[in-house]
């Protein structure tokens, strides 16, 4: 997924905004070591240090890893690929905000990651889209895809049920303390185009598969087969289901870890932005 970095940070602030009730829940404090996994540009990675912790955020997007250094020179940030890093240490707790229901690939495997780099007792805090997520939205999206004769759009996100979520936590080697499941209707007050600048920001890889010639005609008729449930007098909703846990990773369990990735020398995080190779995250000293 390649992200618009000022789209990201702009546009969809609300991500950071939401996410003060799940800092709160990880409740980070002074000299913990945290991981903030898809950290994004850092916004919620310097909220963890504010709080006293030691942070360091991982994001697979070098745009966005660059973005963050060079807003927050500071602090600690490295690309990873989430179904792969290593840090070679063990970690007190491990954030994610907004970010695991884009690690589609295998989310077994993350949570493998993340066991691998918390120590016994650590904490896996997190919030992501849960089953329902953008019903509404996917519905309007595969509807237009078929009207205009397309093949079925390959959607890039996993949205998982509590249970399903529950049992991958407990299989990877963790005990749950916590999980919510609840509907967030949220304002996409930043899409003068509703559905069809959603898709645009969020999916733009599935437009980039569309002949251009059909392309806005495709996006208007996702708009028209949204707009039903989705637009409102105030202007367009998200119809987003949030899924929030929180877990503890159980003594022992070591067998359960991958094998990590082979690692490279740390080097220290450069005074400019520079693309980094994944999958090695050094450790800490992270929309």
């Amino acid at each position: 997924m390649q992200w618009a970095v000022a789209t990201y940070d702009t546009a969809f602030g609300y991500v950071s905004a939401h996410g003060a009730p799940l800092l709160d829940l990880l409740d980070p404090q002074p000299d913990e070591r945290i991981i903030d996994l898809g950290c994004g540009t850092g916004t919620m990675t310097v909220e963890i240090a504010a709080r006293g912790a030691e942070v360091l955020g991982i994001d697979e997007s070098v745009e966005m890893v660059n973005a963050a250094r060079s807003e927050h020179p500071h602090l600690s940030f490295a690309v990873g690929d989430a179904h792969g890093f290593t840090t070679g240490d063990r970690y007190d707790a491990v954030f994610s905000n907004s970010a695991l229901h884009w690690m589609s690939r295998d989310p077994s495997a993350v949570i493998s990651r993340v066991h691998a780099n918390l120590r016994p007792g650590g904490r896996f805090v997190a919030e992501m889209g849960g089953a329902g997520n953008c019903a509404e939205l996917i519905a309007a999206v595969q509807t237009a895809w078929r009207v205009f004769g397309l093949p079925e759009p390959e959607l890039p996100w996993y949205f998982p049920t509590p249970a399903e979520y529950a049992a991958r936590l407990e299989e990877g080697g963790f005990v749950i303390r916590l999980m919510e499941y609840a509907d967030r209707p949220t304002r996409l007050a930043e899409c003068p185009d509703g559905a069809a600048d959603w898709v645009r920001l969020f999916a733009p890889e599935l437009i980039a598969e569309v002949p251009p010639e059909i392309a806005g005609p495709l996006l208007d008729r996702v708009n028209e087969l949204a707009a039903p449930a989705l637009r409102r007098e105030s202007g367009w909703m998200a119809d987003y289901v949030r899924l929030r846990f929180a877990a503890v990773r159980k003594p022992g369990g070591d067998e359960l870890v991958q094998p990590p990735a082979p690692q490279a020398s740390p080097t220290p995080p450069p005074p400019a932005p520079q693309p980094q190779p994944a999958p090695h995250v050094p450790s800490a000293p992270q929309s």
